[in-house]
């Protein structure tokens, strides 16, 4: 009992630098997102969900994967198309002054993304889908409400795709949520 006891101080007392982080070692972020896709003169608006995680090596410096989708119906010569987004994406985020109410943060992501879209033509259903490269490049602005949750105020990023290894779209997205901290 007695080396129990002396195991559970010294696992204490090695806790405290732990304890002394200002800086939450993992954020995850759910929130809604609104895309702009373009190119080609068929510009899109797409609202969508956007979810990510980041672990935090440093207080200045982490890893974020990123996971978003966007929906939107389009007509087409007469022809309603459903078409979807999707991406998913990691790199390196940088941010400043995670000790204070407000964190500005900046990231370079890239990863795949997935581009669907279904249609009914004369009572015959028609599908299509194509995977390219994506790279996303931006930043935001998170405010610490508690300890452990925070509110993303916005998080912009301009969205590069390059689908099928031909089409190429350059695109803007916004993002707003809730950033839960650990």
């Amino acid at each position: 009992m007695r080396k129990l006891m002396l195991l559970f101080l010294v696992v204490g007392l090695l806790a405290f630098p732990l304890m002394a982080q200002d800086y939450p070692r993992i954020e995850v972020f759910a929130g809604g997102e609104f895309m702009r896709l373009g190119g080609g003169g068929t510009d899109v608006n797409m609202p969508g969900g956007d979810v990510s995680a980041t672990v935090n090596f440093k207080n200045w410096l982490g890893a974020t994967a990123d996971f978003s989708g966007a929906y939107k119906i389009i007509t087409v010569n007469n022809v309603n198309v459903n078409a979807k987004v999707y991406s998913y994406a990691g790199g390196p985020v940088v941010s400043a002054n995670s000790a204070g109410r407000l964190t500005p943060f900046v990231h370079a992501l890239f990863g795949q993304a997935r581009v669907t879209g279904s249609a009914g033509v004369g009572g015959v259903p028609a599908s299509g889908s194509a995977n390219g490269f994506t790279m996303l490049m931006g930043g935001g602005v998170d405010f610490k409400v508690k300890r452990l949750i925070a509110v993303r105020l916005f998080q912009a990023d301009w969205v590069y795709y390059r689908i099928s290894g031909e089409t190429e779209s350059q695109n803007g997205r916004v993002s707003a949520g809730v950033v839960l901290r650990f």
